[in-house]
Order: structure tokens, then sequence, then C-alpha cells
């Protein structure tokens, strides 16, 4: 039994990445009145800004003398809270093609169809995808029992579940196993762990209680029956295999950027990077425009604001493409509409 295909959402813009880019992207569309859905491949918002330097501070941000790509995702999010976006975690886009009125159709990994007026492709250096155990046995195994970076860990519930990682995800991961699987195993590579102290401290006292068993070694294969797992196998410092029985892994070692389908789309490129008119942040292909470490134009340079203002030359043509006429220039300091849009109060003439 198949289950019923997810609905058809359709948009006037589908952007492609929620690091800041695809961010302040929604955030302008928003002031435009274009509305916007936002997909990433990662189970959070923050793109490479959030997953590289999340705790690092940021000193180039205007207006903002220091915060950190955490701090920095936040107000972000702040900012086009009022505007309603909705994003669309853990997913990439794997097809995309032009229909015959004009619009596209695009396909996530997770069966998720939009079909949007406009495309905005804010992907960074690529979506960032997890790095995938390649052992013996991996490929074996039935759905739902391998799991790359969880956003939950619902579906341990009452089992024996290995973690195999050593960064803050895996931790975390561990920790809230413990309160519901009924075996937790922590394993890497060796008993160092990066995460934030109080983690570490949980993590700690849950190792001294028995509720986590820390196993210091190497996966090297994987035992299933009939596609269900039934053990994980394991080489210690000194090159002795052994096994733990186990229904559920979960795999944390880190992730990777992937430009992945982008290059399938037959959008102009140079170099791994989409090339744009830097006026109005289009690409070759029709309603189709790309902001940030993506795009390549004279004079380019990778930073935050000047992605802040691709973004912002990017809605303006995207506007006029979508209403058929060039928008007026208002300011959110003065403009009633704009005001309405952010739900603010228009300041008394």
């Amino acid at each position: 039994m198949h289950d019923a295909p997810a609905r058809v959402i359709d948009t006037d813009a589908l952007i492609i990445g929620a690091g800041p880019a695809g961010l302040f992207q929604a955030f302008q569309l928003g002031l435009q009145g274009v509305r916007s859905h936002i997909i990433d491949a990662l189970p959070h918002v923050g793109g490479q800004c959030a997953q590289l330097y999340g705790d690092k501070p940021i000193y180039d941000i205007p207006g903002i003398p220091v915060c950190t790509g955490h701090e920095l995702v936040g107000l972000l999010q702040q900012q086009i809270a009022p505007l309603g976006v909705q994003l669309h975690l853990s997913q990439q886009v794997s097809q995309l093609q032009r229909l015959g009125d004009g619009r596209w159709q695009a396909l996530t990994t997770q069966d998720q169809q939009f079909q949007a007026r406009s495309i905005f492709i804010a992907a960074g250096v690529g979506a960032f995808v997890p790095k995938a155990l390649k052992v013996p046995g991996v490929e074996q195994l039935a759905a739902g029992q391998l799991h790359y970076h969880p956003a939950s860990t619902d579906m341990v519930s009452g089992q024996t579940v290995v973690i195999h990682g050593g960064d803050e995800e895996a931790v975390a991961a561990a920790i809230s196993s413990a309160q519901k699987a009924q075996a937790t195993y922590l394993l890497y590579r060796r008993d160092a762990f990066q995460a934030p102290p109080p983690l570490l401290d949980t993590l700690q006292a849950l190792r001294n209680s028995g509720a986590i068993r820390v196993v210091i070694g190497q996966i090297t294969q994987l035992h299933a029956d009939a596609g269900h797992l039934r053990a994980v196998q394991w080489m210690d410092g000194e090159g002795n295999e052994h096994e733990l029985q186990a229904q559920q892994l979960i795999i944390c070692l880190g992730i990777s950027p992937r430009l992945g389908p982008v290059t399938e789309w037959g959008l102009a490129m140079e170099r791994k990077q989409l090339q744009v008119d830097p006026a109005t942040q289009a690409t070759s292909a029709p309603g189709i425009y790309a902001v940030g470490d993506i795009v390549t134009y004279p004079g380019k340079r990778k930073l935050i604001l000047c992605a802040f203002h691709e973004a912002t030359m990017a809605a303006f043509a995207a506007a006029e493409y979508l209403q058929g006429e060039k928008p007026l220039l208002q300011y959110t300091t003065t403009s009633p509409r704009l005001h309405a849009i952010l739900g603010v109060p228009s300041p008394s003439a």
C-alpha cells in the first residue's frame, strides 16, 4: 500500500536554501508582497552560517558590531516572522522543470511538490548533506533503521540504539535516546567529545548511571537479517573485532556541501557557480534568480553583506517579473504599506 501523494503547494516564490541569504531573500520578497516558501537540506535554518561558525563571532554585519552565526540567524528569523514564510527542512529539490504556463515545478527528496512562479537559489556552497557511513552491510538495511543527524529520536523507543559520532549532535542524540531506548551506546573513535560543557556534564552523569555506554572504536560492518539490523560490528584500537546487538543506528559524522542536482537544471555556470546578471540576479532561465556564495559575476565577493544586497536586487527584479511593472521604491521608515506588511504601527502624520 502506497502513501497518498503530498498535495501540490502553489507559491509566488520558492527559495532554495535557508541560510542568511535565503532568509533575507524571503524578507525582501515579503516587502514586495511576494509570498515565499523555503527549502533546506538541513533540519534547521542557518545554512553554513549556523553549521560551520554558529558560535564564532562575526564582525562585518552592518549595524551589528559583533554577533555569532546563531545570533545572526535568530535575528533574521525574527525579521521574517511577520511574513508567515513557510519552512520545509530536511529535504532537497531533486527535480526542477518548467511548465507550459511559465511556472516552475519542483519535486523534493520527501516527495513534496511545488509549483512556483519564481525560483530563488540561495544554496551557498551547496546543500549540506550528512557524511555517509560506508561499510559492508549498509545497503542491506531496510528503511527506518539507519538515520543521519535525525531531528528526533522517537524511533528508538524501547529498542537498542547505537549512535556513531563525537560532535554535539551525537552527544545530544545519545542523551535524548537514553530517555527512550532500552539501551543506548555512543560509539566513537576516541573518548573525547566536542560539545558544550552542559551537554558533556549530562553525558557524564548518564554514563555514570549506566544509561549511556560509551564504546571506543570504529564501525567496520553491519549485520542484518532479512533487512532488519541485528548487530553493529566494530574494531577497537588494537584491531580486535566486536559486535553490538542493535536495532537502530544513528550516524552523526558531520556534514559536507554538495552542489547536487543544481548542476542538472540547465542553468549557465562557471566553475560550479551560477552566472547571474548583477543588476537583477537573474540566471539564464526566466524566473530563476540566485544569490549568495553560489553565484558569480564580475566583482563578486563572498560576503554575507553582499548576499543581502543581492537578495534586495533579486526581489525588485522578481517583483517586476511577477507583477508586470516596476515596483515603487518605498522605505520602511515612512511607508504605511510596508508597516502593514511588517505588522508595525505607522507613525502619526
